[in-house]
């Protein structure tokens, strides 16, 4: 039987795909998250849940109440001792680094947690991919690396030197790192290149899931750049497939890197975004007109050939059907208690 180790997998997408991945017999996953207190720990805590983890709060590895292949260890990535006692009698076949410190605004206030996390933690984890000779490393970058450029949609070769924030910097920085390493190592190793994703069991700090909270409050919403921005909206179930059919198609050629984005490929203005919300969620919101964010790129469009041509990826799930997955379980998550 064939091991991966997932790191943040009571993270967002890293929820989603440890469901997929464990429904393969013939893998065992490992999941490490830290758990940490960016957003409320209590949505993570839900998630390891519906995985079948009822005690995850002490140290040391626990299984699922479901599978015996699923495991999870509560451990931060930036912490090599922690991450030593933790791994060291693993022996991973791949590995899917998730974890990280995201959000591009918070970057302004804790800008050293960007750097524990996503370039101290994941230089660790690919020094594990490289001690396990792993048949295939698999990293999440963002499509924020793409910063200042102009050109739509974005392509894989464009540049990537003019990151608008830290977060998107630290993002590049793994695409050296891990290339870096490619060349050094050998260990096969594909970045994804993620575009504004969202779903059930969805990051409360993003723009949708606060859009929702607020139109049910009858709270306005504060809509940056009055209105002028366009998002490839990407639902996570279209992401997960796109792991998982990713992950048997490990880079061949020298240095073994690739880079790819996972998006949409259909960018959506952000008030046709907010009317469709507002049809799943049969109320209108309460529209603030601001300017600009500073470190927010105005648009974000994804070209996916090179994906499609890699695994024949092709993003199925239409916005309103997406969105109208995400308020069904916002309004159960969220409904009153009795």
């Amino acid at each position: 039987m064939e091991s991966l180790l997932l790191t943040g997998g009571a993270g967002f997408i890293g929820f989603h795909l440890a469901a997929k991945l464990i429904a393969n017999p013939g893998l065992e996953v490992f999941i490490i998250d830290n758990l940490n207190a960016y957003y409320d720990p209590a949505l993570k805590g839900k998630r390891l849940q519906q995985l079948g983890f009822a005690d995850f709060s002490e140290p040391g590895w626990v299984s699922s109440q479901y599978s015996n292949r699923l495991h999870f260890c509560r451990v931060d990535i930036a912490d090599e001792t922690a991450m030593d006692r933790a791994l060291g009698r693993l022996k991973a076949n791949a590995v899917i680094h998730l974890a990280a410190q995201a959000g591009v605004r918070y970057s302004f206030d804790a800008p050293r947690t960007y750097i524990g996390s996503n370039l101290t933690g994941f230089y660790n984890v690919m020094e594990w991919a490289n001690r396990w000779a792993v048949r295939h490393f698999i990293f999440a970058s963002s499509s924020s690396v793409y910063g200042a450029n102009q050109k739509v949609p974005f392509f894989e070769n464009d540049s990537i030197v003019q990151p608008l924030n830290l977060y998107a910097a630290t993002k590049g920085a793994n695409e050296l790192l891990a290339y870096a390493n490619a060349s050094l190592y050998g260990t096969p190793t594909s970045g994804l290149r993620f575009f504004t994703v969202y779903g059930p069991y969805g990051r409360p700090d993003m723009a949708y899931y606060k859009f929702a909270k607020a139109i049910l409050q009858d709270r306005p919403i504060d809509v940056h750049n009055n209105g002028q921005m366009k998002r490839d909206f990407t639902f996570v179930d279209d992401i997960t497939k796109a792991m998982v059919m990713l992950l048997g198609t490990p880079p061949l050629k020298n240095p073994p890197y690739e880079v790819y984005n996972l998006g949409n490929n259909r960018p959506v203005e952000l008030m046709q975004f907010i009317r469709t919300l507002e049809e799943c969620l049969g109320k209108k919101a309460v529209i603030n007109m601001v300017d600009g964010s500073r470190g927010e790129m105005s648009v974000t469009c994804a070209d996916i050939q090179k994906l499609e041509r890699a695994i024949g990826y092709s993003p199925s799930t239409e916005l309103n059907i997406g969105l109208k997955k995400f308020v069904d379980w916002f309004l159960a998550e969220h409904a009153p208690e009795n």
